[in-house]
């Protein structure tokens, strides 16, 4: 297979001073993206409360924040299924959600209470929306692809037309398990979405730094795998490109690699935005705020008077009351009992 010289490199989309002007809405679709922005928006809001919380140290866990980054599960969660199969990362926040997590129940899991959706043992890393079809996340990094593989591999054989979703950042394109992944997906046709959200830095270091290419495209031509690469701050292009997609997946055209670079305004981990981390950051991270995939849907739905500004703002107001209140609540449930480290490692005789 002659490999495309443009899945090398991802050009201007890697550069922070592109892409800020409003996102062209189609018409007909704008009750579509007016629900998208919601959407993105209570992401947004939820990870703002968790990050002063982590702040002011009321959240003692770990916490990768996915602000920024909100329209690619979003785009992507519009076309799955409860009973699709969805993997996450450490930075899975907008995922669970995206796919119809309760915030309330991720409230109380980063501070530990037993309401939270793995009753208070996981933490912000170690989420799960079963019902949702979000199967859950892992902080090791590439930990859930072949997860996801696997949970194909089921797919396929049980013939129920479900398809199996990897979200993963352009760091574990570094681990040998996502190479063996996709080979395997590719020489069986499994129905796995894989996703990578390519925000270019792998903890501190950015991708120019640590790969001779910036583009992960190339792992999906090596492996016979279709792909894309899309801005991910834009809803609508994720959006056009992932239905036919999944559509493709689903009906057993084998995997696609889809590439939607994109960039985390906070650090790697906690509430701050690490400006100190690489000289890079600090010059582009104002600029890749002026490309906030929230902000550009919404500037899009108002130049072409699809939604009313005021309208938005009652939204806003409505969603920080609501959170608010789901907080208060969380931080008022009781921790788990010791017994429960017992019930959820050993089987009972009932």
């Amino acid at each position: 297979m002659m490999i495309k010289n443009n899945h090398f490199m991802i050009g201007g989309l890697a550069e922070a001073k592109n892409y800020h002007q409003p996102i062209d809405i189609p018409i007909e679709q704008g009750d579509e993206y007016y629900s998208n922005l919601k959407a993105m928006t209570i992401i947004r809001k939820v990870e703002e409360i968790i990050g002063e919380n982590v702040k002011n140290n009321l959240i003692k866990c770990p916490c990768h924040l996915s602000i920024g980054q909100e329209a690619i599960p979003v785009a992507i969660s519009k076309y799955l299924n409860n009973n699709d199969f969805i993997f996450g990362t450490h930075r899975s926040h907008g995922h669970y959600l995206a796919a119809g997590g309760s915030s309330y129940e991720l409230f109380a899991e980063v501070l530990g209470k037993v309401t939270g959706c793995a009753r208070g043992m996981g933490g912000s890393m170690h989420i799960t929306s079963a019902q949702n079809g979000f199967v859950g996340s892992v902080p090791i990094v590439s930990g859930t692809v072949p997860l996801a593989v696997g949970a194909g591999l089921s797919a396929q054989m049980n013939s129920q037309k479900q398809i199996s979703v990897s979200y993963f950042g352009d760091g574990t394109t570094e681990e040998g398990v996502f190479h063996e992944s996709l080979n395997l997906a590719s020489k069986f046709k499994l129905p796995v979405l894989f996703v990578c959200e390519n925000n270019l830095f792998s903890s501190h270091l950015h991708i120019t730094e640590r790969q001779p290419y910036n583009s992960v495209l190339r792992f999906g031509d090596a492996n016979g795998i279709k792909g894309k690469r899309v801005d991910g701050n834009n809803i609508v292009a994720i959006s056009s490109c992932v239905k036919k997609a999944i559509e493709n997946v689903r009906n057993g055209n084998g995997p696609f690699l889809l590439e939607a670079v994109t960039y985390r305004f906070r650090g790697h981990v906690g509430h701050d935005e690490n400006i100190d981390v690489g000289l890079q950051r600090k010059s582009d991270l104002a600029l890749w705020k002026k490309r906030d995939p929230i902000k550009r849907t919404m500037n899009g739905l108002l130049k072409k008077n699809l939604i009313k500004e005021t309208k938005y703002l009652e939204f806003c107001k409505d969603v920080n009351k609501r959170l608010t209140k789901e907080w208060d609540q969380a931080k008022k449930d009781p921790f788990p009992k010791l017994s429960q480290l017992i019930e959820s490692t050993y089987a009972t005789n009932d």
